[in-house]
């Protein structure tokens, strides 16, 4: 005998083999023995072969029905489909677990791995974001519920990344407007951000954007209109500095600062003048600062 027929004759045992595995797999899947299939499902989830474990499990849920095996039977199958990373599946696994059997042993694992599919099924943040609004009321729910349990460290990582994601949305969002010149609109959406969430981890970008919009839009606007504009962008441009007086953005903001300032007539000369006397209006501007300060002081004092 050749090589060639060798080869060609184990090539169609080979087949056959895998054909004959396939049928005892289809007929075991379509029977009612329920001790051979248990034993197969844990063998084939053993084995890595989730597809075939979850398949079988979900066929044994109307056999263990009532019986001692029935909460394994379906944590099982929602492990396998979890196992699979198929997270819708699993998670509507695990939540139909928890409705029907609370008190098991494995309801606790349960409870987390419900969240950890919610977290999963999360979408990058371009995409729709209600699946992570979900998964973060799902697991602000269950830290409440178990505050000091053994997720906690990464119930928080979740919640971290989640939240980061839906700062990320909210500020390419924004910046949308600013990429199209469309400066009122942006420096709306920026400032709609702190409204919302003050905390949001891009907020030296937002708050430099939203400087940076109210200026364009002054320097884009009719000559009548600019002076209120600009006065908006000085406004905005203290705002920043006073949060953020080191920031990497802050050359560009001063240089804009001297600009608004030549537009509003408040200084015509050289720069290194110009300098001088922003140095001054900051020195007053600190100084009314500092006045109404006490002002405020002084009013409270009375009341109390």
């Amino acid at each position: 005998m050749n090589k060639r027929t060798q080869v060609i004759l184990l090539l169609v045992a080979g087949a056959l083999s895998a054909m004959s595995c396939k049928s005892q797999y289809e007929a075991l899947l379509a029977g009612n023995d329920a001790d051979a299939k248990y034993k197969a499902a844990f063998d084939y989830f053993n084995k890595g072969k989730y597809t075939r474990s979850a398949q079988l499990f979900e066929s044994m849920a109307q056999l263990s029905s009532g019986t001692t095996r029935d909460d394994t039977v379906h944590y099982y199958w929602g492990l396998s489909n979890y196992r699979l990373k198929d997270y819708y599946t699993a998670e509507a696994n695990f939540s139909r677990f928890l409705e029907s059997f609370p008190r098991s042993p494995f309801a606790d694992d349960a409870r987390f791995m419900r969240i950890d599919c919610l977290y999963r099924a999360t979408h990058r943040y371009e995409l729709d974001q209600i699946p992570t609004q979900n998964a973060i009321a799902a697991i602000g729910e269950y830290m409440a519920e178990f505050p000091d349990g053994i997720h906690r460290e990464a119930c928080e990582h979740m919640l971290k990344v989640l939240g980061d994601r839906l700062d990320l949305k909210a500020y390419e969002s924004a910046k949308l407007y600013y990429k199209m010149e469309d400066y009122k609109a942006s420096r709306i959406a920026f400032r709609n951000i702190l409204k919302d969430d003050a905390e949001n981890i891009y907020r030296e970008d937002i708050i430099y954007y939203i400087a940076m919009s109210s200026y364009k839009y002054a320097l884009n606007s009719v000559q009548n209109k600019q002076k209120d504009r600009y006065l908006t962008f000085v406004d905005d441009y203290l705002n920043f500095i006073g949060e953020y007086p080191e920031s990497p953005y802050r050359k560009e903001l001063d240089l804009m600062y001297r600009r608004s300032q030549k537009a509003l007539g408040r200084f015509t000369g050289s720069d290194e003048e110009l300098e001088g006397k922003e140095k001054e209006f900051e020195k007053e501007r600190n100084m009314l600062l500092r006045q109404q300060n006490k002002k405020n002081e002084t009013s409270d004092g009375k009341r109390k």
